[in-house]
């Protein structure tokens, strides 16, 4: 594959006509590097199912090239209720509160990463997570993945907290960003 411009990029909502086939896909290749380093991610190998599950839980946006090849996704839902589970283990409460999206399942092409594609995706899904009245957007990543904590840190992402998911080869750290004026209180 060749690399896009970002001119060449479309970013839109996930359709209905799209597949989750290869949604899921795209996940295992672009969590694959991080699967080489030990961490197992949830989107390193998750089901199709996992992956309808999960995009249906919120709005999931994708990015195209020209050609209508998917290179990139990200998946931004609404807070989860306290007494329910997040992929199976209990919602930490950060992910409960009534003003907070939950962002999830970035997911960059490998060939297109340095491209500015992933900062496209959070920007659409913060402009959502707004645009339905949340006044922030929470998330978590390894503990040991430095750069992702500080490519979230560098979006206003603070850290608020830590978390281990059952059978997580790490331990992960909770992270949260205001958004902009207008949001809900």
């Amino acid at each position: 594959m060749t690399a896009p411009t970002m001119t060449d990029l479309t970013l839109r909502p996930l359709g209905a006509d799209d597949s989750i086939e290869a949604l899921t896909a795209l996940l295992h290749a672009s969590y694959a590097s991080l699967a080489a380093q030990g961490w197992n991610f949830t989107a390193v190998d998750q089901s199709i199912q996992t992956t309808r599950e999960r995009v249906e839980s919120g709005q999931a946006f994708v990015a195209l090239t020209a050609t209508g090849e998917l290179v990139g996704t990200v998946t931004v839902a609404p807070p989860k209720r306290p007494d329910g589970r997040y992929l199976g283990d209990p919602v930490p409460e950060c992910y409960t509160q009534a003003d907070t999206a939950i962002l999830a399942q970035l997911a960059v092409h490998p060939s297109c990463r340095g491209q500015g594609v992933g900062e496209r995706l959070m920007d659409i899904a913060e402009a959502w997570a707004l645009a339905q009245g949340y006044a922030h957007v929470a998330l978590d990543t390894a503990v040991p993945a430095e750069a992702l904590r500080r490519r979230y840190e560098r979006r206003g992402y603070a850290l608020i907290g830590d978390v281990q998911w059952a059978g997580k080869t790490y331990r992960s750290v909770l992270m949260r960003k205001a958004l902009g004026a207008g949001a809900r209180a």
